[in-house]
């Protein structure tokens, strides 16, 4: 889905907190700037050239979206800094003005920050198109040619799925023994599950994330959210087993859909569910482009870390964790459990 990053900060801090796409782009963009204690930083007046704008229109911006400019580094100068910076520009021509107390000055990111933000400016339009063709490339290049299964290089999914498919032969297994049955059943409790967690059903799930028929669902969830369904399926497992001995019979379907209904409505789901909706509504729109519109309300920009632990040097395919010795040996003790 197109981007409007003036309009988005969720989306523009997913930029600025991939720091895979910030390395590209310095590297590409070619900005300019000064170096100052090992970083490249701009002053005001080279951003008003840069952007091609007045200095008023950049001092508006930096009252209107104050906080977000000093998080990616935009910071005053003052005293022994200041002094330090016009030393370390040793012969370059800067203007910021002889007799300045205190200076502004951008870092990389902040300048890509305020390029974001300006809709008055031909050159930051540029810009932003150039930094969504970058992201979109490092993502691709990282992932491996595609982030349908992005969730699957994260170094805790196989353990999580692992885990989760047996909790959920537990769950199968007390349905059958607890519940009255019919060839809808299975389908129709994990639809609830799906419902109560995400407030989407299986086909719904597919249609946002465009997934195959016959996909499994699972394979393309995160690992907090696979967590956070085997609990779901041993705590009802439990409840159904619970229930059918205490009346000495098998429950009816409308029986058991009632003491689900009980169950999802703990306390005890409260904040895990809240961190699996943001979790999974954020991360789909970042590295997937997937809105899920029922979770649009808990989409938060995605930290860091989350770009490190999908794309950086720990994250790997499937295919390469399988085939790690470790890996293979803490798989082979869950399953022997």
């Amino acid at each position: 889905m197109a981007k409007d990053l003036t309009a988005s900060s969720h989306d523009r801090q997913n930029i600025l907190n991939n720091r895979y796409a910030l390395q590209q782009a310095e590297q590409h963009l070619g900005l300019g700037g000064v170096i100052f204690e090992g970083e490249t930083v701009f002053t005001k007046a080279q951003v008003v050239a840069l952007y091609e704008v007045s200095e008023s229109t950049i001092e508006k911006y930096l009252v209107s979206h104050a906080d977000e400019l000093k998080v990616n580094g935009y910071t005053l100068l003052r005293g022994k800094k200041l002094k330090e910076f016009k030393e370390s520009l040793d012969g370059t021509v800067i203007n910021y003005g002889t007799k300045t107390s205190v200076l502004g000055v951008f870092s990389f990111r902040a300048v890509l920050n305020i390029g974001m933000l300006l809709t008055e400016s031909e050159p930051a339009r540029l810009l932003r198109s150039r930094l969504l063709d970058i992201v979109l490339d490092v993502m691709a290049e990282r992932a491996g040619g595609h982030t349908k299964f992005i969730n699957q290089r994260d170094e805790n999914y196989l353990v999580s799925a692992l885990q989760e498919e047996n909790y959920r032969r537990q769950f199968t297994d007390a349905l059958d023994k607890y519940v009255e049955v019919n060839k809808w059943t299975y389908a129709r409790f994990t639809n609830l599950i799906y419902q109560s967690i995400f407030h989407e059903n299986a086909t719904e799930y597919k249609k946002v994330l465009n997934l195959a028929t016959k996909t499994n669902i699972r394979e393309t969830l995160y690992s907090e959210v696979l967590n956070l369904i085997a609990s779901y399926e041993s705590g009802i497992a439990h409840e159904l087993e619970q229930a059918s001995n205490k009346l000495g019979r098998k429950l009816s379907q409308k029986e058991a859909e009632s003491l689900f209904a009980s169950f999802e409505s703990h306390p005890l789901f409260k904040p895990l569910i809240l961190d699996a909706r943001t979790k999974m509504a954020s991360r789909d729109l970042c590295f997937r482009d997937a809105l899920h519109e029922k979770l649009e309300a808990y989409i938060q920009s995605v930290p860091e870390a989350d770009f490190d632990r999908f794309l950086g040097e720990k994250s790997r395919s499937l295919e390469e964790q399988l085939s790690d010795p470790e890996t293979l040996a803490v798989l082979k003790r869950l399953k022997d459990r």
